[in-house]
């Protein structure tokens, strides 16, 4: 992982967040990792993956057999 101090970030940030389009870059303040900046695509596989795992979650604990009628809903609904 790359690591970059905030001075460095302040200096030349567009050097900085293209570093961290393939992999994070930690940002350093005074040696202590304060931040971590990810290019735009690893941040979206990222959200892609976490709203996948949510949703998975959400049928495995999903009791379909209290479920309403499919057609009774769409009726309600007007659809």
């Amino acid at each position: 992982m790359n690591t970059v101090s905030i001075s460095n970030l302040k200096v030349n940030p567009s050097k900085i967040i293209s570093l961290a389009a393939d992999y994070p870059v930690a940002i350093e303040n005074r040696n202590q990792v304060t931040a971590y900046i990810i290019g735009k695509d690893l941040y979206e596989k990222l959200v892609s993956y976490l709203e996948d795992l949510i949703d998975k979650k959400a049928v495995e604990e999903t009791n379909f057999e209290k479920g309403k009628d499919f057609e009774k809903v769409v009726k309600k609904l007007n659809l």
